[in-house]
């Protein structure tokens, strides 16, 4: 019992200890200044800061988030990305007097935090401390105040992304500690100041993307410690100093995008420590020296587009080691590839030589590339098998080779250089004329009694089955996109037939106010693309979420309501794998904004190759287990849309572009303003099959119809194959732009041999034995999915069972071994994606669209476990629940041989 007591005693005593030793603590970090307590408090009400952040009634040093103190005395403030209040949300401006109280204040982050204004003429006198400043995203306004040059401490200045004018001020050159200037993104003229010469500790100097002009000084090549250079995207001209070839420690250089005269100086080989070199896009011209890159061995990007060089390209080039990024297009060089592939044995590289007057036959040095571009060359001669995959081919003088140059071309290009052209095989080569005489008349005369004969049989048909559609439809007709009539509301502007909007599920309603701070009034900076139903902006919110903005010109745009139908879809429509919607402004009456969460990874069409910030690895390939986290992701998506929803609808823009891309590759579908209810006329579908008619490749063989489930089935094969083989672009890209490449690609998927796969494998995946099997698989499914058939593809469920378990695809279920299964049983999930090969039974467009969207507890659109979604797949879909016990299986060979076929006719 003593025992337990002294235990007591001890514990209660050590916690004593240690709120004496938390209370002592806390008061040697209370500020010692009266004048800076009031200061923070001051700092708070102005900027309008959450309690939650600085809470008034505990110690700043001790409990306010941002706050650092040091002996009492306030050294640090980071309110990067914080909250207002909703009071101080309605009016926020550039209101931090009271830092001038802070006299020890030795840096300052507001990164990410709206702070409407101009900085203030006092910075520079009262903050003599201040060592770094990062005002970056905080929509500040007006000039850089001259004052700062008397900040004679400060090392780290950020004001990027901002809407400061006016011009550099010549004081920033008189701060002898700076490393690290970054006024990227704002909207600068004049010109750079040759001040800057005098920033010996500079590190980072980024001007970019302002209207900065005049010549680029030749003194900051004294910038001797000088590791990023960007200047890009101004209207710099005359030519590049060659002073710059003293920067020995420059990593970065970037002078895209200007109006540079003159030619590359060779003096630049100076700079031994350069990764990434961008000059393109500028009006630069003559030859390339080739001593430029005798040096700098150290080169991962070497990007020269669009500037006008000509001459040969030097040697140097195709043998870099650390190269991942070679791009010279749209220039005038001329001469052969070598004919060596190089002992460099690297992967992932990226070749973009198009739009160039290259010739000559395709050599082996070609096989260090993974993704090649050399359309708009002259090129002859027979494509290797090592250049058929990840290569884009077109308008040259190859043999066999569709979109090739007119032999005329060829022919005279080759003269001029005093070569021989051999035009054998070249697809476009001009034939000779059709003979004439007796022969030749009879001959037209009898294919024009045939045409005539012909013409009347097919409008007579026509006719009957016009008749014939039309009494069926009487008797059948059904609204194809499945949406009610009705007003939309007043909140939702004008009202417009066909679509009902229950406004008080979707998001935030956005003043066109806020909307213009998030996006420095939607500044070409904070453009991301020019989408079809409207451009994209990237934005910050006042509460620091990172946000993209769809604005749509009522006045430009040709599908004026499509927004509405994309509210409509948001307000019903509920799942993970669907980009989070976040609100709207309809306010305007020619423009309206749909406003999305931002995705850090973007999109896959821009994520499967990428330049990262790594030191190692400039250009990063995806690996292989991400690709198929991807693949299953964007299945879960469209099998939400196709399967849970009544009635099912379809994406109808399903391709790299769309599928977007979190923090961690978590897959989130864009790009739903053409989302609709599958169509629910069956009878064209059934005249098409009756009669045979051909199907048009426009729309991935499905026929005109792109609102059928089938539709969004053959666009997502594309997909597959663009992760299979990292041919960027496949998905965007229409059936007769691809044709010559699925005719060179798909004969090497087959059930019968998986090592056939690997020669369209993208080269810079490393896979092992397991590994392969998985790609193997996907290619596999990826075949099933492109069927020439709409009715004999797979549904998307079971291309999503097939991708969570793509081993089952290639295996027997339960044998260690790959040997493949050739049984016909339909019972199964692998049944569904393959057996519909062999027992079609109806179009997958044939389904009967219901009226309205219904949701299931009223959040999502949950479709009844009983109702069917595609036609052909019920059937099977039935035969699963009664077969449990049937094993996995894979279709026969002969049907995956059937489908190249079909790709090929």
């Amino acid at each position: 019992m003593v025992d337990q007591r002294n235990i007591v005693s001890f514990w209660l005593l050590l916690l004593l200890f240690l709120l004496v030793l938390e209370s002592t603590l806390e008061q040697s970090q209370t500020p010692s200044s009266g004048a800076e307590r009031v200061a923070l408090l001051e700092l708070r009400s102005s900027l309008g800061l959450r309690s939650k952040d600085w809470p008034r009634k505990v110690n700043p040093c001790f409990r306010w988030n941002g706050v650092t103190c040091q002996n009492g005395r306030v050294i640090g403030l980071n309110i990067s990305g914080f909250q207002r209040t909703r009071i101080g949300r309605q009016n926020p401006q550039f209101s931090v007097n009271a830092l001038a109280n802070l006299t020890l204040l030795s840096w300052f982050n507001a990164s990410n935090f709206l702070l409407p204004g101009p900085i203030p003429n006092w910075f520079g006198f009262q903050m003599a401390a201040l060592q770094v400043l990062d005002l970056s995203s905080c929509s500040v306004i007006g000039a850089i105040p001259s004052s700062l040059g008397n900040l004679t401490n400060l090392t780290t200045l950020y004001l990027s992304h901002n809407n400061l004018t006016g011009q550099i001020p010549v004081s920033l050159g008189q701060l002898p500690g700076l490393s690290v200037l970054d006024l990227s993104r704002n909207s600068f003229t004049s010109s750079i100041p040759s001040s800057f010469a005098s920033l010996r500790n500079l590190s980072v100097l980024d001007l970019s993307v302002n209207n900065l002009s005049g010549s680029i000084p030749s003194d900051i090549g004294t910038l001797v410690k000088l590791q990023y250079l960007n200047l890009s995207s101004n209207v710099l001209s005359s030519s590049i100093p060659r002073q710059l070839g003293n920067l020995s420690s420059l990593v970065d250089l970037d002078l895209s995008f200007n109006n540079l005269t003159g030619s590359v100086p060779e003096d630049l080989s100076g700079l031994r420590s350069l990764k990434n070199i961008i000059i393109g896009n500028n009006l630069l011209g003559g030859l390339l020296p080739a001593s430029l890159f005798a040096n700098l061995t150290r080169l991962e990007s070497i990007v020269l587009r669009h500037s006008g060089f000509t001459g040969i390209l030097p040697d140097v080039l195709w043998s870099m080691s650390n190269l991942r990024l070679l791009d010279i297009s749209g220039n005038n060089f001329t001469g052969m590839l070598p004919n060596s592939s190089s002992n460099v044995n690297v992967t992932g590289v990226v070749l973009n030589i198009s739009q160039n007057m290259l010739y000559g036959n395709l050599t082996a040095i070609l096989r260090r590339f993974s993704v090649i571009d050399l359309s708009g060359n002259y090129f002859e001669g027979a494509v290797p098998d090592y250049a058929r995959s990840n290569v884009s081919l077109d308008r040259n003088c190859l043999q066999n080779v569709l979109s090739q140059r007119t032999t005329a071309e060829c022919s005279s290009f080759y003269a001029e250089k005093g070569l021989t052209f051999d035009n054998f095989g070249l697809p476009n080569s001009v034939q000779p004329p059709p003979a004439t005489g007796s022969s030749g008349k009879s001959n037209r005369k009898t294919i024009i009694l045939a045409a005539v004969f012909g013409g009347l049989g097919l409008l007579l048909l026509v006719v009957g089955l016009v008749v014939l559609l039309v009494c069926t439809r009487k008797r059948g007709a059904t609204n194809q996109k499945g949406d009610d009539v009705g007003p939309v509301p007043a909140e939702g502007g004008a009202s417009t037939p066909g679509v009902v909007i229950n406004f008080s599920s979707l998001g935030d309603a956005f003043t066109y106010q806020q909307l213009l701070q998030a996006t420095g009034e939607f500044s070409d900076a904070n453009l991301i693309k020019y989408g079809h139903s409207g451009d994209l902006f990237r934005g910050l919110l006042e509460n620091g979420v990172p946000v993209v903005i769809k604005r749509i010109d009522l006045r430009t745009t040709t599908k004026r309501e499509t927004y509405l139908s994309e509210l409509d879809f948001f307000s019903k429509a509920s799942h993970t794998r669907l980009v989070p919607f976040l609100g709207y402004c309809l306010e305007n009456e020619h423009e309206k904004f749909l406003v999305y969460k931002y995705m850090p990874n973007g999109d896959l069409s821009n994520s499967l190759y990428r330049k990262t910030d790594s030191e190692e690895d400039g250009l990063q390939s995806l690996d292989w287990i991400t690709r198929l986290k991807i693949a299953t992701g964007a299945a879960e998506g469209l099998c939400y849309l196709h399967h849970e929803c009544t009635p099912p609808l379809v994406h109808r823009d399903v391709q790299a572009s769309s599928i977007l891309l979190d923090d961690k590759f978590e897959v989130r579908l864009g790009s739903l303003s053409e989302v609709c209810a599958q169509e629910g006329d069956t009878h064209q579908s059934r005249f098409t099959r009756l009669l045979r008619l051909p199907q048009s490749s426009e729309q991935g063989t499905s026929g005109s119809l792109t609102s059928v489930c089938s539709y969004d089935v053959y666009c997502f094969g594309k997909v597959l194959l663009e992760l299979v083989t990292g041919k960027i672009g496949i998905s965007a890209s229409s059936d007769s732009q691809v044709k010559e490449w699925f005719e060179n690609t798909l004969p090497y998927i087959s059930m019968y041999d998986k090592e056939l796969v690997t020669k369209i494998v993208d080269p810079s995946l490393i896979i092992d034995e397991d590994l392969l099997e998985e790609v193997w698989a996907m290619a596999i499914v990826a075949l099933s999915c492109l069927n020439p058939k709409p009715s004999r593809r797979p549904l998307m469920r079971y291309i999503l069972r097939a991708l969570e378990n793509p081993l089952k695809v290639v295996r027997e279920e339960n044998s260690g071994s790959a040997r493949l299964r050739t049984t016909s049983s339909r019972g199964s999930w692998n049944a569904g994606v393959f057996g519909s090969w062999r027992h079609s039974t109806s179009d997958a467009s044939g389904i009967p669209g219901a009226s309205t969207y219904k949701a299931e507890g009223g959040s999502s659109l949950k479709q009844s476990a009983t109702t069917g979604s595609q036609g052909s797949g019920q059937n099977g879909e039935h035969s699963s629940s009664r077969r449990r016990h049937s094993r996995e299986i894979v279709p026969e060979p002969s049907d995956v041989q059937d489908i190249v076929r079909s790709n090929q006719d």
